[in-house]
């Protein structure tokens, strides 16, 4: 069963690692306590969708989205925290954006958005999705179906909030 609007995401641990700084462990919990978050997941750093698409999606309305009172935006993806702080630097994110890492699909797997993608050679991964969360609640919710980017891109998300 995958989360749905007006549910509480789970608690997990996303790893988060900063350019110039050590990685970080963080409580998903602690991370969502209080604020407005705009996250949407990809399967995969460096992808093509993921890279040509849906992050720079994100990053070109991440200014809209403060305006609209959002604290933070995620890219959540099961990849490690190097992996997703070079795919950042690559992408010249510069912190507009929070790179976090699902490594082992914990929180994937407890939302119930894992794509299943060993068949390929690359495991289980993250469905593509996007969701904004208010105090951790799930206020509004978007998932792709198979390798489709039409419904958690990031101007689908704005036009909501």
């Amino acid at each position: 069963m995958s989360i749905k609007v007006g549910d509480t995401v789970p608690n997990a641990t996303l790893g988060e690692f900063v350019t110039g700084d050590a990685p970080h462990s963080h409580a998903v919990e602690d991370l969502v306590k209080g604020k407005r978050i705009v996250l949407f997941s990809v399967p995969g750093a460096f992808t093509p969708t993921c890279t040509e698409r849906h992050l720079p999606g994100y990053l070109e309305l991440t200014e809209e989205f403060k305006a609209k009172g959002v604290d933070e935006v995620w890219c959540v993806a099961v990849n490690d925290v190097f992996v997703m702080e070079a795919w950042g630097r690559d992408r010249q994110v510069n912190g507009k954006i929070r790179m976090m890492a699902d490594g082992s699909a914990e929180w994937v797997k407890k939302l119930g958005l894992v794509l299943d993608l060993s068949e390929k050679g690359l495991g289980q991964r993250a469905q593509r999705f996007s969701a904004y969360l208010e105090d951790g609640v799930v206020k509004a919710l978007f998932v792709d179906e198979g390798g489709a980017l039409d419904k958690s891109d990031a101007q689908t998300m704005l036009s909501q909030l």
